[in-house]
């Protein structure tokens, strides 16, 4: 992304969202958003520069045991998240306490595979007797919003990929204020290359990746049974941005 001086975003058609946006991101025992569990959060805001004006980071003690598999990729394990982690009910009503302030104040949350981390946060507070935020609205989700307007690209489209296509500094990849801070950046440097063609409104940006999350998943359920990799009865869960 261009970290150019504020006043030059106004030489651009670029959506009114991109002024502050909100980042959350998850680091967790496993991708089963229904049975693993939440290990570290971080909930913040960024600037229109792409600059941090607020941060909160979380290290919860699951309750269960950190597979190694997990711990390789986040880097927290059993025995430090039980030393050092605050109870997991604590951490998660106070991680949804803080996405619900930013989505009732209309300040659009960032997330990098959104049904990924809403769901998981979803379930968690069902766990624990959490109210959960239910349909989170608005979110930008730009895995989605870089498929739907650079659909031909070869290659992954990992955050870590993403990130270095739009020129985002991404040091510690699945550190959570890390990958939260940098999906943020993707959000905002997607902004002003696409601005021409985004919605205006960051509610009819929702709105719309619902549905090209949608196409997204059956288009990939295609390739998936045309190559063998799921069989043909299987269809790949294409509801955004919770499931």
């Amino acid at each position: 992304m261009s970290h150019r001086h504020p006043d030059q975003l106004a030489l651009w058609d670029v959506p009114e969202w991109l002024q502050v946006v909100g980042v959350f991101d998850l680091e967790t025992t496993g991708v089963d958003v229904t049975a693993d569990r939440i290990v570290t959060a971080h909930v913040g805001l960024l600037d229109a520069e792409g600059g941090v004006i607020r941060a909160r980071d979380w290290l919860a003690d699951p309750g269960v045991e950190i597979p190694d598999g997990a711990s390789a990729i986040h880097g927290i394990s059993t025995a430090h998240a039980r030393r050092h982690g605050r109870g997991a009910r604590e951490v998660v009503d106070e991680v949804v306490t803080a996405l619900r302030a930013l989505l009732d104040a209309g300040i659009p949350v960032v997330a990098y595979n959104a049904p990924f981390d809403f769901s998981m946060l979803k379930y968690e507070a069902l766990r624990h007797g959490v109210p959960p935020i239910e349909s989170p609205s608005p979110v930008i989700d730009p895995l989605v919003v870089d498929k739907a307007y650079d659909r031909w690209r070869r290659g992954k489209r990992t955050l870590e990929v993403v990130a270095a296509h739009y020129a985002v500094r991404l040091d510690a990849a699945h550190e959570a204020s890390a990958d939260a801070v940098a999906a943020g950046r993707v959000a905002q440097a997607l902004a002003e290359r696409f601005a021409p063609w985004l919605p205006t409104t960051v509610h009819e940006l929702h709105t719309r990746q619902i549905g090209w999350a949608r196409a997204q998943a059956e288009s990939l359920t295609e390739y998936f049974i045309r190559v063998g990799r799921i069989d043909p009865d299987d269809r790949l869960d294409g509801r955004w941005p919770i499931r």
